[in-house]
């Protein structure tokens, strides 16, 4: 085997741009050579030296061989480069007659795509001999015939082409007769017997000579044949066809037994002698297994179905023969005409049945078209539907890439069925589909998303630890592991804020839990922020803002502010005996620490030593008489006030009260009632909420006043008992009450003495002033009480 050199025209390359990594494909075309009969496995050639590769390069790019006809004759060995023959080669089996024999094939590369285009001349050896179609040939030979007449003998057949093939003829030596070798139009070699003297029958009557045939092998091939030849009487006319070649075309899909031509030949003889029979001359197996002929009438009939595909034209050879045994030869030339009858061919190369989102321009398929049809017929139209994010390009001897037109989305697609139409241009057209299913792999292109960008949790206080207050929801729209969340908290905004010691996020499944228990009144809210990542690579995420908010729990009891409840010497209360039903005796101030319902506060008399003699306002804690006070009611007496917030179940605190009748104040300091109780009862309660807003602030700086008394007070010991040291002047207006329910009313003033021993800084008495008075009578008052010339006056 040689290689035969390869075409360099100007060792340019033509670039087709597919849609892959710009994929080359080489019009140059290399040449190979091979003997038929070669063994298989033989070595044919070196592709990586001719294609200019490095030898690693094949099967880094996956390098196939692919030949046109479907059958894989030649093997590619990708470590080394080298091209090997997979089958032995039968030249005759591939090409017949046709010379010269080429096996056209593909090499193509993946990644990028590259085609080189490549031609195998299979070279024919002498394998066959000269085969005569007759094991004796019968010729009849008038006798009148003249030396110089040419007589046609049988072909013989040889598969060999070239100078492998039939040569030339010979006979057994004689005297009367010697063979001419002819060429025929078609390439062929006839034999004729020629006659070299007149003959004569009586003489004579039969020959019996070998025809040889003789190839150009070497060392040559031969076939012989026995001719008989019979000298007959005088018939000095042949038979003459009217009409040779005879040309016809016949459509492939004609039906059986369909009349294709009909030969005439005429003889000038009369009698026996002009009486003219027709036959196949010499035809051979398919010719005989596709037509046959009248004998009588000279038409040709179909026996076979036709096939364009595979035989295009048949060169029938006719014979006409008369009485006397004179032949005439015709020939008919019978054209195939292509109808298109078959569909196109799809055959898929490479298939890439998933590709990742986010690639663009990715091959999904290499495959190629064929359909066996001519012309028209054999032209085809290669499309997939408008709809899909695909595109087909072509590429060489009918190759088409396809590829994504434009990056894919698995989230909003994860599949795709592409049909592959195939449509030819004949009459009518015919088509071939073919459908593949292209998977689109998940790429971590999309973070977790929060089922809402902010969470409100509610979350009572004086919970149990590890309680689950609530949960945050992330979803991911990718898949596998891109899509699985995790959660976790992010550093909180406010430093100060002891987020890990407040609360603790399940990474799983989002749960929220309290680490400890929450206090309202220490903390009534908190705002933290969660993320969820997810676990692709690279990880996205994203967060969310969770606001808690904790529940009031009625967890504090009230507390009375005054009168004050720490055990020392219980301040008294002074009430004139002269006071009028409703007189204002003193005033509960409580507090709760709780909020909402839980801090409404409601004021009942518990105890009392003289019951119906004091009332209380349920709604502002205020001590009034109920009656007229007389001689025989008791000096002292003490109360017990429920204080008791509106929270489920309710907590209460009692505060207990001295009260002292008493004789000693003049009549223009009893004061006058300011308002019935009935009257006052009908206020709205939303009053007093207001009110004891502010109360709670004025009760706070009477406190700090009320220190500074006390420490002014240990500083004068020499003073009397009841003699208290205060700060000059009044107490603003405005510095009243405190939250919740009933603290000091604005209506009023009271004047506050301090006892001066105990240090204590407890009340000692309160009592109403009215406003209008205090600044007239202020000189009388203090000869008359000596007791209280230094006192407090709340307004």
């Amino acid at each position: 085997m040689k290689k035969l050199g390869r075409i360099h025209p100007n060792r340019q390359v033509l670039a087709f741009i597919l849609m892959v990594f710009l994929s080359q494909v080489h019009l140059e075309t290399i040449r190979y050579s091979v003997l038929e009969e070669t063994e298989s496995g033989s070595f044919v050639a070196h592709l990586t030296k001719d294609l200019g590769l490095g030898i690693t390069e094949l099967a880094a790019r996956s390098a196939r061989v692919v030949s046109d006809d479907d059958k894989q004759r030649l093997q590619l060995d990708r470590q080394t480069g080298a091209l090997f023959l997979r089958e032995k080669l039968d030249r005759e089996e591939l090409c017949g007659p046709i010379e010269p024999c080429i096996l056209h094939f593909q090499v193509f590369l993946e990644m990028p795509v590259q085609f080189f285009q490549g031609e195998l001349l299979i070279q024919d050896i002498n394998d066959h001999s000269p085969v005569f179609p007759l094991r004796e040939v019968l010729l009849k030979i008038p006798e009148n015939s003249q030396p110089g007449t040419l007589f046609p003998l049988l072909i013989a057949e040889d598969l060999d082409v070239g100078s492998n093939g039939l040569q030339k003829y010979t006979i057994s030596p004689n005297s009367h007769f010697h063979i001419l070798t002819r060429n025929h139009s078609e390439g062929k070699k006839y034999p004729d017997l020629v006659q070299d003297k007149p003959l004569d029958r009586e003489e004579q009557p039969e020959f019996s000579l070998t025809l040889v045939a003789l190839d150009g092998g070497s060392p040559p091939r031969s076939g012989t044949v026995m001719v008989r030849i019979l000298i007959m009487d005088i018939n000095d006319n042949a038979p003459e066809f009217v009409h040779t070649p005879y040309g016809v075309q016949v459509l492939e899909n004609s039906p059986l037994d369909s009349p294709i031509v009909r030969v005439l030949a005429r003889d000038v003889d009369a009698g026996n002698f002009g009486s003219v029979s027709y036959g196949l001359f010499q035809a051979s197996d398919e010719i005989k297994q596709t037509f046959s002929i009248n004998e009588v009438t000279g038409e040709i009939l179909l026996k076979k179905k036709l096939d364009f595909e595979k035989i295009k034209s048949y060169h029938v050879e006719i014979e006409a023969t008369d009485g006397g045994g004179l032949s005439g030869k015709g020939t008919v030339v019978i054209e195939v005409v292509d109808v298109n009858d078959n569909p196109p061919e799809l055959i898929i190369s490479s298939l890439t049945s998933s590709i990742p989102e986010n690639a663009p321009e990715t091959v999904v398929s290499i495959f190629r078209i064929r359909d066996r049809d001519s012309g028209e017929n054999g032209k085809t139209i290669c499309s997939i539907p408008d709809n899909l994010p695909f595109v087909l390009k072509p590429t060489l001897k009918n190759f088409y890439t396809l590829v994504t037109e434009r990056p894919l989305d698995r989230e909003t697609r994860a599949e795709y069925n592409i049909t592959i139409t195939v449509t030819d241009l004949g009459t009518p057209r015919l088509k071939t589909q073919q459908s593949i299913t292209v998977q689109v792999s998940d790429v971590n292109d999309n973070a977790p998303t929060f089922t809402q960008t902010s969470y409100t949790l509610l979350v009572r206080e004086n919970n149990s630890p590890a309680l689950h207050i609530g949960s945050v929801s992330a979803t991911d729209r990718d898949s596998g592991t891109n899509s699985q969340v995790t959660y976790s908290l992010l550093p909180p905004q406010d430093p100060h804020l002891p987020l890990a010691s407040l609360v603790s996020i399940n990474a799983d499944n989002g749960h929220l839990f309290a680490l400890r228990s929450l206090d309202y009144e220490a903390l009534q809210e908190f705002v933290f922020r969660v993320g969820a990542a997810d676990r692709g690579s690279p990880v996205l995420s994203s967060e969310a803002m969770v606001r808690v908010l904790v529940l009031d729990a009625n967890d504090n009891s009230p507390f009375v502010l005054y009168p004050l409840q720490n055990g020392s010497a219980p301040c008294t209360e002074l009430v004139p005996r002269a006071a009028e039903p409703g007189y204002l005796v003193t005033k509960v101030v409580a507090v709760d620490g709780d909020s909402g319902q839980n801090a409404w506060l409601s004021y009942q008399l518990l105890k009392a030593s003289e019951p119906g003699l004091f009332g209380v306002w349920a709604h502002n804690g205020e001590v009034r008489t109920s009656r007229l006070l007389s001689e025989r009611d008791a000096a002292k007496h003490r109360l017990v006030v429920l204080v008791k917030d509106n929270g489920e179940p309710p907590r209460s605190a009692t505060a207990t009260l001295h009260v002292l009748l008493v004789d000693g104040f003049s009549q223009p300091y009893l004061p006058l009632p300011e308002a019935a109780p009935a009257q006052a009862q009908d206020d709205s309660l939303t009053v007093y909420l207001v009110v004891a807003l502010a109360s709670v602030s004025s009760l706070f700086l009477l406190s700090v006043l009320l220190f500074v008394a006390v420490r002014l007070c240990r500083r004068s010991r020499a003073a009397s008992v009841g003699r208290c040291s205060v700060p000059e002047g009044p107490f603003p207006g405005h510095q009243v009450g405190v939250s919740g329910t009933g603290t000091l009313s604005q209506s009023y003033q009271y004047e506050v003495c301090l006892t001066g021993d105990s240090g204590t800084g407890e009340f000692k008495f309160l009592k109403p002033i009215f406003p209008n008075l205090l600044v007239q009578d202020t000189g009388r008052e203090v000869k008359e009480n000596p007791n209280f010339r230094n006192s407090f006056v709340f307004s």
